[in-house]
């Protein structure tokens, strides 16, 4: 699905994929965008077109609605128009081989989180290469997770959850936002620490799943702040846990997983750009100072603080790469010793 802050550019198409998000979309449409036009400016060559940014989760998940948060102060720095399309399907290696086989013009630009980091682990045969095939762009933010319960659970903090879910010996269901995804992670994550199991069901994103959590068919999911914390607010979960080892402005009252028993305990997604490794080097450097100027305007870093989102500090291509790899290392023992694989 493509959006743009112009409402008469939507494809109906995709209309059909939008409703089996709305529920996450509500957070969506409840954000202010940022102006009613873009600026105009001289084209440079990269600002002759349409950016695409492409983001491989279904429309209303939280990387979706950061994507949308940054699109348009980034077509004002830009100086060019900026859409967001949603490309799903096969635990984000679609609209990921997507960008890898773009044109290298400077006009596609991946918007994806910790699974990239992850899927070279997880799936042996990827149809590209996760270091070879993009340039990194930048590093946008950190997201927390948040543990969310089914409302009726019983269950009001972490001790009566974890005595609850052993009780339930295998029997509790999770949800993710894809096998290898965040939410998959930190769950896998909590289980491989308290020694217990419980059935993982796997959606396209993380819209489908809370709808099923906010119908009672899912025991817990563990999503990230960008929209948990909104699902919490909307009582369509329960939130009892922040996965960071410190609680943030954005849920001071909701304590730590580490401060509730599970110690150690730290999980997070992140968002950051990419292109097609053969983009020039001048448009990977302009689209990342680009970023850095329209994540520091004041609104921007605001939303993006209220969604629970870490703005991650100003750094070039380079640190983007470097990071990938740190992190790359770092799940692969997780996935490797939870056994964790693609049905």
């Amino acid at each position: 699905m493509e959006a743009t802050s112009d409402p008469d550019t939507k494809n109906p198409e995709n209309i059909k994929e939008e409703q089996q998000t709305m529920p996450s979309r509500r957070l969506i449409l409840a954000m202010p965008f940022f102006g009613s036009g873009l600026v105009s400016r001289s084209a440079s060559a990269q600002g002759a077109g349409t950016l695409r940014i492409v983001v491989p989760y279904a429309a209303g998940g939280p990387t979706d609605v950061q994507a949308r948060i940054l699109s348009e102060p980034l077509a004002k720095a830009l100086g060019q128009r900026v859409v967001v399309e949603n490309r799903t399907g096969a635990g984000v290696v679609v609209g990921t081989e997507s960008v890898a086989k773009a044109p290298p013009d400077g006009q596609t630009v991946l918007f994806t989180t910790v699974a990239h980091a992850i899927n070279p682990t997880l799936f042996p045969n990827l149809p590209f290469d996760t270091e070879k095939d993009f340039a990194p762009v930048v590093l946008v933010a950190r997201v927390p997770l948040v543990l969310l319960v089914r409302k009726d659970l019983p269950a009001r903090n972490m001790a009566e959850f974890l005595a609850w879910l052993s009780a339930q010996k295998g029997q509790a269901t999770y949800g993710s936002a894809g096998v290898g995804s965040a939410p998959h992670l930190g769950a896998a994550l909590l289980l491989k620490m308290q020694g217990v199991e419980a059935s993982h069901i796997p959606y396209r994103g993380s819209g489908p799943a809370m709808t099923d959590l906010a119908a009672g068919r899912l025991d817990f999911y563990i999503d990230a702040a960008t929209s948990a914390l909104a699902q919490a607010q909307a009582g369509t979960g329960r939130a009892l846990g922040w996965s960071m080892l410190s609680r943030s402005p954005a849920a001071p009252d909701l304590p730590t997983f580490d401060e509730q028993g599970v110690k150690g305990y730290e999980a997070y997604t992140w968002s950051g750009l990419f292109m097609p490794a053969a983009t020039p080097r001048e448009m990977v450097l302009k689209l990342n100072a680009a970023v850095r100027e329209a994540v520091a305007v004041p609104a921007v870093r605001s939303r993006f603080a209220e969604i629970g989102a870490e703005l991650a500090e100003p750094a070039p291509p380079e640190a983007l790469g470097a990071f990938v790899q740190a992190e790359t290392a770092k799940w692969r023992d997780v996935v490797k010793e939870t056994g964790m694989n693609v049905q």
